[in-house]
């Protein structure tokens, strides 16, 4: 994880190449982050409910949950702007809770970029240097340093009312690494941009973070952000994590039901759960997963990728839409009645699956993930 910097100028992937070669800094070894049994309670409301989460040296975990679930409360918590009502924050094994926010030794971006207009952007990157007393000197040639690095060399004269919002960003960013921060604190910073500027800016930011070996805790609603740039994505519902895993774990193969239908797209099938271990579903009988309620009815939950359709006469479904996604294609299917499910397929197969056509959707024969009935 720990790399020069001047590396990341040869690498295509690299954030330098966008502005030029980055600056031949060594990369600062990861930091360690424990967030141990968090409660925070205001009012009626308890924002977090016995949180713990472990974050490993260099390693960037995201926050991924609906509105109010508690994530930027525990973010907060974290920078030193919150305190708990029980619980601990270990930064290398030490708890940091009585220390104030500005002896904390981390960055924090925000979703506003919260630059000074009266700055430009080469002395927003600085600022914090400056409040650390170093020489001007030496403070602006590491805040133009910063500035290579994310791509911005030439903008360090402008002030922030003649950047971008990406642009302000991406300082806002600099700014934050620029104290070599043991901890990168990421509040929502992507959701004030376009869709296009995101998925650039988003694809910086891992990218530079994994060059300097920064551990991070980013906290986001947008589960695309969270599963393309994390190491592990902790999904947080009612102040609790539900699961904490790796992306791919996380999509295929969800902990709860609340995961399964937070993350992506997922079906609700109707079955009965027998007594052994599996499920009837769609006329055929597949395995369940660990964790199965009682038997009795229940729903299948299955992503549109999971299900296979087939044109046949007298089919199980009836094909009431489909849309076009490129190399596939998303066939909305009406099954027993009035259920409404969906299938991805490629769309070459998809062009004889016009609406009305009758279909038969089955799942294959690997362990599905099942909850009560309609909860």
């Amino acid at each position: 994880m720990a790399t020069n910097a001047a590396d990341a100028a040869t690498n295509d992937s690299g954030v330098a190449g966008i502005g030029g070669a980055a600056p031949a800094r060594a990369a600062r070894a990861g930091t360690s982050v424990s967030l141990r049994n968090l409660t925070r309670v205001f009012g009626k409301t308890r924002a977090l409910d016995g949180m713990s989460l472990e974050i490993a040296p260099g390693e960037l975990v995201a926050l991924l949950g609906p509105s109010g679930c508690g994530k930027t409360t525990a973010l907060r918590i974290v920078a030193g702007f919150e305190t708990a009502d029980h619980g601990e924050v270990l930064i290398e094994g030490k708890d940091v809770s009585p220390v104030p926010a500005a002896k904390r030794d981390m960055g924090m971006v925000f979703q506003s970029y919260s630059l000074f207009p009266n700055m430009n952007a080469l002395d927003n990157v600085g600022f914090g240097l400056r409040m650390r007393r170093m020489g001007a000197g030496r403070r602006r040639q590491r805040a133009a340093e910063l500035l290579e690095m994310v791509g911005l060399s030439d903008q360090a004269r402008q002030f922030p009312h003649q950047l971008s919002g990406g642009q302000q960003q991406r300082v806002a960013l600099a700014r934050a690494l620029a104290i070599e921060p043991r901890v990168l604190l990421l509040d929502e910073p992507l959701s004030a941009l376009d869709a296009k500027v995101r998925l650039q800016l988003r694809e910086q930011i891992r990218n530079l973070q994994q060059r300097l070996g920064t551990t991070t805790l980013f906290v986001t609603h947008d589960q695309e952000e969270a599963l393309s740039m994390a190491d592990r994505v902790g999904v947080m519902r009612g102040g609790k994590l539900e699961q904490v895993a790796a992306p791919d774990e996380l999509y295929s193969r969800p902990a709860t039901a609340f995961v399964a239908e937070f993350v992506g797209t997922m079906n609700r099938l109707p079955g009965d759960l027998t007594g052994r271990g599996t499920v009837t579903v769609l006329g055929g009988t597949v395995p369940v997963q660990d964790g199965a309620p009682e038997p009795g009815p229940v729903d299948v939950l299955v992503r549109p990728e999971g299900l296979t359709i087939t044109p046949v006469r007298d089919g199980n479904g009836i094909v009431s839409n489909r849309t076009f996604l490129g190399a596939s294609t998303r066939v909305t299917v009406l099954i027993s009645g009035d259920t409404e499910i969906q299938v991805d397929v490629a769309s070459t197969a998809a062009a004889a699956m016009v609406p009305g056509t009758a279909v038969q959707v089955a799942l294959p024969p690997t362990p599905v993930l099942v909850a009560p009935r309609n909860t």
